[in-house]
């Protein structure tokens, strides 16, 4: 059984949508036959890359909220993160960018069997410990916390290496009508939506495998 996952590591839903399916997978049975390959989606393609921008101060410009608002959304997503055992600090001064090299560095990362612990390392560094994901030697020591080689991921990051893997994920999101992450894909058929609860993954994961022994 194959899963795609489309998320951004800029995305707060992703990490827990993430957390939240992990839990449902770990009951599956079927759990040594499934295959989870993370793909690219950028919430914001058209940002600048190399320009970063207050994270809050997007927000508000984005949605047109106030600076309170802002606050106790962030604080309402810390509370949600911190119930799936996830500790986000949506910190004032933390900031977005562009996530395109780091989706390049996660295409390198599943080509070397290391796609997973790239995206928790990237996540971790961006929501628990406010670091920037955006600059290549930011970057560099992530992906190297994640077991990959330093020399092969400045080389990736020095050009356009996974490039085109990346702009094809996206292609793929949009022609599936994917307008929002995360999204989750099982089988090539089941589609699921947002950061579900458990309860809504394990029971697709229920009916990917009853399609499965009935075809």
């Amino acid at each position: 059984m194959r899963i795609d996952v489309w998320s951004d590591v800029v995305c707060p839903w992703c990490y827990v949508g993430k957390r939240r399916f992990e839990r449902a997978l770990a009951g599956f049975e079927d759990r040594a036959a499934v295959e989870v390959v993370h793909r690219s989606f950028q919430l914001d393609p058209s940002r600048p890359k190399g320009h970063t921008q207050n994270r809050r101060e997007m927000l508000m410009a984005k949605y047109g909220l106030s600076v309170a608002q802002v606050e106790t959304l962030d604080a309402r997503m810390e509370q949600t993160a911190a119930a799936e055992g996830l500790e986000y600090h949506l910190r004032e001064d933390g900031v977005t960018g562009n996530t395109f090299d780091a989706h390049r560095l996660l295409q390198l990362a599943g080509a070397r069997g290391r796609q997973d612990a790239a995206v928790e390392r990237f996540y971790h560094a961006y929501f628990s410990e406010g670091r920037s994901i955006f600059e290549p030697e930011a970057l560099t020591a992530l992906a190297v916390d994640a077991g990959l080689s330093e020399a092969e991921v400045r080389e990736v990051l020095a050009g356009e290496a996974y490039a085109d893997a990346v702009a094809a994920d996206m292609r793929e999101a949009r022609t599936l009508g994917v307008n929002g992450v995360p999204f989750f894909v099982i089988d090539h058929r089941f589609g699921v939506s947002g950061a579900q609860p458990s309860d809504v993954f394990e029971q697709m994961l229920a009916r990917a495998r009853s399609h499965r022994a009935a075809s």
